[in-house]
């Protein structure tokens, strides 16, 4: 079957690719480790732009409706919207092709950005040689998310796209919640309710990542060179992103780090300092937006449980992750009753 897809993605590549090169040839694709989503493959072309000798295809999965976080063409609408923008750094969206789903899949074309994409706190190894690169990659990013949330969704092209209220955010990972094994949910549903009694006034909404983190950028010498996964991207308060973004840090103390140790992270102050010096607006009310995080992040690893055990592929970090669910729950509960 992977053969059958290469090759329909090459003829059908080539075809797409008239349109931004004519003449241009897709050669050998191979595929790049990535979400679960979605495959992501590196094409070679022949023919093409100088310096586009390889480009990425994001080809939403075979055999399912492509909604949702496997929207690809979704996720090239916002990549498009943004690029170029100032201070904004994210994939070229090049060609794409809507496909026949949910046999013949959507696929879109994006530059090839050199780059480094890790986690800090969820490395196993930490080398304090690298943590000032470490730092600076996370200060910088803090400044593209400014930028990201400084462009006007209406101004983009996007002002047909529904907001996605602070409700609508709780009610997602409810949702999510609800569809994996009792082991797993806890007791997800009081939580819920907490958060919805404690649901602060919203500020203007923003394009939002929706998993804005380190791990979902390419870096290269301490800058962020491009934003990649817009999986779940949506317009909404920007504070989902910055308080996400936030929890990737040291003090945070992620689940799923597999070490205490320093990873080299600046603290979230540290971060939110980074974001309004970069003409972040002020961000009230974290606190809440905090235990909306411990939550989000409960059921976006319940779900992910769910798919390992399904494959017979569940990792060591996923497996550690399991009785840290009602942690978080916890965590998230133990927050909003400080408030």
């Amino acid at each position: 079957m992977a053969d059958d897809l290469t090759g329909s993605l090459r003829e059908r590549a080539t075809r797409a690719a008239q349109g931004w090169a004519p003449g241009a040839e897709v050669l050998r694709i191979e595929p790049l480790t990535g979400g679960t989503s979605s495959l992501t493959f590196v094409a070679r072309v022949r023919n093409g732009p100088a310096g586009e000798e390889r480009v990425v295809l994001k080809v939403a999965p075979p055999g399912l409706p492509p909604v949702r976080n496997r929207d690809v063409l979704r996720q090239g609408r916002v990549m498009r919207a943004l690029h170029g923008r100032e201070g904004v750094r994210v994939p070229p969206v090049l060609f794409e092709d809507a496909g026949d789903p949910p046999d013949t899949p959507p696929f879109v074309a994006m530059g090839l950005v050199p780059g480094e994409c890790t986690e800090p706190v969820l490395e196993e190894n930490r080398d304090p040689a690298g943590f000032a690169g470490v730092r600076a990659k996370a200060l910088d990013a803090a400044a593209v998310l400014a930028a990201i949330h400084a462009v006007p969704p209406s101004e983009a092209g996007l002002g047909d796209e529904p907001i996605v209220a602070l409700t609508d955010e709780i009610d997602r990972w409810t949702r999510a919640f609800s569809t994996v094994p009792p082991d797993l949910q806890n007791d997800y549903e009081r939580c819920a309710r907490a958060l919805h009694a404690t649901v602060p006034a919203p500020i203007a909404p923003v394009i939002n990542h929706g998993d804005y983190r380190l791990g979902n950028t390419l870096c290269q010498g301490g800058r962020v060179e491009a934003v990649i996964d817009w999986e779940i991207w949506s317009v909404g308060d920007p504070r989902v992103d910055l308080s996400w973004f936030a929890f990737f840090t040291d003090e945070a103390r992620h689940p799923g780090a597999p070490s205490d140790a320093p990873s080299g992270m600046p603290t979230g102050a540290e971060l939110l300092a980074a974001y309004t010096a970069a003409g972040g607006r002020e961000a009230p009310d974290l606190a809440w937006f905090e235990a909306l995080t411990y939550y989000k992040e409960a059921a976006a690893t319940a779900l992910l449980i769910k798919r390992g055990r399904r494959r017979g592929d569940l990792t060591t970090s996923m497996e550690r992750m399991v009785p840290a669910l009602s942690e978080l729950l916890t965590k998230a509960e133990g927050q909003l009753g400080e408030m």
